[in-house]
């Protein structure tokens, strides 16, 4: 049984969801990381198996939505564009927006180290809460939570289609700096059928965004789209400080 002042915190974060659970266990399953569990005294389940579930509702949701919204767009082009919404960065970024990383329960270990602000479990965090969502109710629900919680993407999606961070980065550094971006990979990690690959992205040797993804050119992408958003938010407070 959950302790009232779980259930009331759990309360907020279907609010951000906007669903309500029959079985309120589940959501908090797909919270638990596994490093809690090891520092608990009763079974408690982690939220693995969730993600592994997640991943595949989470792409199959995004996978009808391009093929409804872009109808004259090629295979090749519609895996890119699902790509471009599930990536672990991007996922990362509507977590984080939904304060996900408040809501989990972890280890001290991992607590310490900064394990609320790490994209790869926020990310991974996030395909486990739509997985207890589909197992709770159903995926016409999932469809309903991925369209409130991802809207801002999704719109970004539509109105400029697939978007070349890598191009636009590079761009805007030979203009800025009169170089172009250089990408390293810094490691590999999964097995082999499913590796995950870490990008560093450095400009005149200065390290500036990492990225990562299940290929080199995602996780380039992923790192390029990280240092735009940050030359973006630096060039808009340096205009609003100018105008005030």
């Amino acid at each position: 049984m959950l302790a009232d002042e779980r259930k009331a915190q759990l309360a907020k974060l279907e609010c951000t969801l906007g669903y309500r659970f029959t079985r309120l266990s589940l959501l908090n399953q797909a919270l638990t990381h596994r490093s809690y569990v090891h520092e608990q005294r009763e079974p408690v389940q982690h939220n693995e198996r969730l993600e592994f579930l997640g991943d595949a509702v989470l792409g199959l949701v995004i996978s009808d939505y391009c093929y409804v919204k872009f109808v004259d767009r090629s295979e090749g082009e519609l895996s890119k564009l699902r790509a471009s919404l599930v990536n672990e960065y991007n996922l990362a970024c509507i977590a984080r927006r939904m304060h996900l990383g408040d809501y989990l329960l972890m280890g001290r270990g991992e607590e310490l180290t900064g394990g609320r602000a790490k994209a790869s479990l926020l990310a991974d965090t996030l395909e486990a809460v739509l997985a207890a969502v589909y197992l709770d109710g159903s995926l016409s629900e999932v469809y309903r939570v991925v369209e409130r919680c991802f809207r801002d993407e999704l719109e970004t999606v539509l109105s400029t289609g697939l978007k070349d961070y890598k191009s636009e980065l590079q761009e805007y550094t030979q203009e800025k700096f009169g170089c172009i971006p250089s990408y390293v990979v810094a490691r590999e990690y999964g097995p082999d059928h499913e590796k995950t690959f870490e990008v560093e992205l450095t400009i005149r040797g200065r390290l500036l965004g990492v990225g990562s993804g299940k290929s080199k050119k995602e996780a380039e992408q992923a790192a390029a789209r990280q240092v735009l958003d940050a030359f973006t938010q630096s060039a808009a407070i340096a205009q609003a400080s100018e105008e005030v």
